[in-house]
């Protein structure tokens, strides 16, 4: 049993940010219920690994008798999360207000990627748009060249999802004391502008440059925190900063230590050339050729993985970072726990597939259900 067993969130269904934070919720013990719209569930692709874990039952927003039926559901739950644009749950009738109308101590998380407020908050927008007007999208990239796009990492899950489940995890420990819930309004602008904390305290102390990228110590300026080809056309990545591990990698490296000191570590001046001395180095052995040297050692080295190499690989092997579920490797649940596991109690469920379930759980009888069916209401 989680650590959430007994709580129940409700998820008004939708795309990325939102669906993981149901996800990881699920995962560690509590009763998600996705609010689905009816036909296929809104994912961009048939195995949506987000949806795992969670019931589903279908209800027309739309319909008076569903939204009455939404709201007995969201009198028995103790959160709520969505991530509509700021306004739609209210012109459904199912905004904060109306939620905590039936229940005060309702934790209602939103998200969104400009936030509940501000002259951005209606627009359209994605991931790479949130990012960019907080310097992260800025600061990624080489030295001279466009900005380099990190995925949907920044904004969508880790300015976005992570955000929306501390503020809800927190919520729900106020409510234990007040008996009052609150909105969590996770934007992933805040989110992202937050992720950029560390580069705010070395500009602060004049050691970050804001007006490039690619120069820094942690953006690949540095030498010797940086990715480098292998002879076999494979790449590892370095990150030796402290003067001990740096030293290691020298020594367990074979590095000509005329070159690689202490002394010029930090000489920026002396980056450029460092890194186009050590990338012709690292051109001369293979990728597994290095691992042998430097794997198992304090030089803070590693192989670059592709997803696929990552579930073969030996420390992810032993820990089972990965499990397999409908047919299908994917993330284990994190973080772990040593009493209370969380664990994945089932696969991807189909649209609707426990609406019947969770209605009879409220208390309705099969004959009221049957009604809201052949009303619309539900599905």
């Amino acid at each position: 049993m989680g650590p959430l067993s007994g709580y129940r969130v409700i998820e008004l269904a939708g795309l990325g940010p939102c669906p993981m934070a149901g996800m990881i919720l699920a995962d560690m013990g509590a009763e998600v219920i996705c609010i689905d719209r009816g036909g296929n569930p809104p994912a961009l692709y048939g195995q949506d690994i987000s949806r795992r874990g969670k019931k589903s039952i279908v209800v027309n927003l739309k319909s008076e008798e569903g939204r009455k039926a939404l709201m007995k559901l969201i009198a028995s739950a103790d959160v709520l999360i969505e991530g509509f644009r700021p306004g739609v749950t209210e012109k459904l009738g199912i905004g904060p207000e109306d939620c905590q109308a039936v229940n005060p101590a309702l934790v209602y998380g939103r998200m969104t990627g400009w936030g509940q407020t501000g002259p951005l908050a209606q627009n359209a927008g994605h991931d790479i748009n949130y990012i960019s007007i907080t310097g992260a999208l800025h600061a990624i990239g080489v030295k001279g060249q466009k900005p380099v796009v990190p995925m949907n990492l920044v904004g969508d899950f880790g300015g976005g999802t992570m955000f929306l489940v501390s503020g809800v995890l927190a919520a729900l420990l106020e409510a234990k004391n007040s008996g009052k819930g609150q909105v969590v309004d996770a934007a992933m602008v805040d989110g992202a502008t937050n992720l950029m904390w560390m580069c705010h305290s070395f500009h602060a102390s004049k050691m970050w440059d804001f007006n490039e990228r690619g120069v820094n110590m942690l953006d690949g300026g540095a030498f010797y925190y940086d990715t480098y080809e292998t002879k076999d056309g494979k790449y590892v990545a370095i990150g030796a900063i402290e003067p001990q591990f740096f030293m290691t990698l020298v020594e367990k490296g074979g590095l000509d230590p005329e070159i690689f000191n202490l002394e010029t570590q930090n000489d920026m001046d002396q980056w450029e050339e460092k890194k186009a001395i050590l990338t012709e180095v690292m051109k001369e052995k293979t990728r597994d050729e290095w691992c042998a040297l430097l794997e198992h050692t304090d030089a803070c080295f590693s192989p670059v993985l592709s997803a696929y190499e990552a579930f073969d690989y030996p420390h992810n092997q032993e820990r089972d970072v990965y499990i397999e579920l409908d047919g299908y490797k994917q993330p284990a649940p994190a973080p772990r726990f040593s009493r209370t596991k969380s664990e994945v109690a089932h696969g991807q469920r189909p649209s609707g597939h426990d609406t019947r379930v969770v209605l009879e759980d409220l208390g309705l009888s099969s004959d009221d259900i049957q009604t809201l069916i052949d009303q619309g209401a539900v599905q």
